[in-house]
């Protein structure tokens, strides 16, 4: 090396490459941050005022367009940053020059133009985001109809094998995002087992029926309303529940829903007009007409999904429906409770019959269960991890495993778990033990 070739040429060439390398540092920094920003986060600063932030969200709408156009900078200034160096050591040292510069450069890009902006970008991702998003939404514009092309062409060979891109697979993608961190969270301690439940209950009500959780008939209390209005006021007060189907002949033909305050109210109403045209006599209410206070049935197909029926509650203002099947046969009744329940966990007060949590024996391991109690309300008190795609019900996943209706005392092992029926009633299971499989 000579002093004639440290000439101004010499330094222009390597404060280019000086400059490339910046421009280099600036790509990787900007495709870290934007991929790594949390679009929640965003969001949230966003509509705080924070204009980068709405900038940042924007330029991220499209993550194709912005990491095709991010990747052809990054790429046009590392090649041409690269190309320079060799041109520079080859007339420096020759031949040697070459690897000279291409061990130089190597080094050069990991540290100053990738390893130490991205580091710096993975760390505090949304301001980085934010502070970026104005030159890259330019880059993007600048870049725009090269990226195009290579998107088109990108994707046509990937269509000769048989790979079809879905461009709103990230949208789709959100809720599973979502689920995963917070399961995460549980895991890691970071979020308590009360806040998983009803997250992840919340994020499930639009992939989940309401046969899953409704109140079987077998189970729906009724009243005749060919009874004497005395009777069904009577019965009305001993049950527990606020609103009560009304059949007629047979328990299929629902004619309508009593609510008890409808039916006090009306009851009281004849009895003060009674008094005031008859004050000597009592009302006997004998010619009471129980469906005059009687709401209409309201009816909904069992798949609905929870997410719809919750909006049909609060649209129609009322929280009591009765689930038929294709046929309109009554399977069971729902009602905005059973749904609030999926969120936050069994509600109770002091006329409910609450479900008793699966009692675990300290000796075997055994959990001691109802065999009506939802697959998806034992995962929840014990963190098993049942299947409940086939069946909804403790008993109804045996019935569906052994094929039959099994007898007490029978055992099976299926899903990881022992599982032994310890009474049944008729052909329902009612009680059974489960734990899990010592050789799994």
């Amino acid at each position: 090396m000579t002093e004639t070739t440290l000439d101004a040429a010499f330094w222009i060439t390597a404060a280019a490459i000086a400059g490339l390398l910046i421009m280099s540092a600036f790509f990787s920094g900007s495709e870290t941050a934007l991929t790594a920003a949390s679009r929640g986060k965003l969001r949230a600063k966003a509509d705080k005022g924070e204009v980068g932030a709405e900038r940042a969200l924007k330029v991220t709408e499209d993550s194709e367009r912005l990491i095709g156009s991010v990747l052809l900078g990054n790429n046009l200034v590392n090649i041409l940053a690269t190309s320079l160096a060799t041109a520079l050591f080859t007339k420096l040292f020759g031949q040697n020059g070459v690897a000279l510069a291409t061990m130089i450069m190597t080094l050069l890009v990991l540290i100053f133009a990738e390893v130490l902006p991205k580091t710096y970008a993975i760390t505090n991702p949304e301001s980085a985001a934010s502070h970026v998003a104005r030159p890259i939404s330019i880059v993007v514009t600048v870049f725009a109809p090269v990226v195009s092309f290579v998107r088109f062409l990108v994707r046509g060979m990937l269509s000769l094998f048989g790979v079809q891109t879905d461009p709103e697979a990230d949208v789709l993608a959100v809720k599973d995002e979502i689920a995963g961190a917070i399961a995460l969270g549980h895991v890691e301690g970071v979020v308590q087992k009360e806040d998983r439940d009803r997250i992840l209950g919340a994020l499930d009500l639009g992939e989940r029926t309401v046969e899953e959780i409704m109140l079987h008939r077998s189970q729906i209390e009724m009243i005749d309303v060919s009874l004497p209005p005395a009777e069904i006021l009577n019965r009305s007060l001993k049950s527990p529940y606020t609103r009560i189907p009304l059949y007629r002949d047979e328990q299929e033909n629902i004619v309508g829903v009593l609510h008890s305050k409808d039916l006090l109210r009306g009851m009281h109403a004849d009895r003060v007009a009674h008094e005031t045209e008859n004050p000597a006599t009592l009302v006997d209410f004998s010619d009471f007409d129980v469906m005059k206070v009687a709401m209409k049935p309201y009816f909904v197909p069992e798949t609905t999904t929870l997410d719809d029926q919750m909006r049909q509650f609060l649209k129609r203002h009322t929280h009591f429906a009765l689930v038929v099947d294709e046929y309109g046969a009554l399977q069971g009744l729902i009602t905005l409770e059973d749904i609030l329940e999926e969120i936050v966990g069994e509600i109770t007060d002091e006329f409910d019959r609450s479900e008793d949590a699966p009692k675990q024996s300290e000796d075997t391991g055994d959990w001691e269960v109802d065999g009506g109690m939802t697959i998806r309300d034992f995962n929840r008190w014990t963190e098993c991890q049942l299947p409940d795609e086939e069946a909804n019900t403790i008993a109804g996943l045996v019935i569906h495993e052994a094929q039959m209706i099994p007898n007490e005392g029978q055992v099976f092992s299926f899903h990881g778990y022992r599982f032994e029926v310890v009474e049944r009633k008729d052909n329902r299971v009612t009680k059974l033990k489960i734990r899990p499989r010592r050789d799994v």
